[in-house]
């Protein structure tokens, strides 16, 4: 997975995370989490906030 998979990504860290509200997190601990990821594979200074906010928002989809 690289930052740019963006609805991967956000499966993932709902199967890893399914307690936390993705409309309630900070964009630190996103990438964080998004590093941690098993399958992840990208340099961590290629994502952004448009990167990480595009995650996010695929992630409260995943929720709802």
């Amino acid at each position: 997975m690289k930052w740019t998979d963006t609805l991967r990504v956000a499966e993932a860290l709902y199967d890893k995370f399914p307690d936390i509200d993705p409309e309630k997190i900070r964009f630190t601990d996103l990438h964080k989490w998004v590093l941690e990821l098993d399958g992840f594979d990208d340099e961590p200074n290629r994502s952004g906030e448009k990167i990480l906010e595009a995650i996010q928002a695929a992630w409260i989809e995943e929720a709802r």
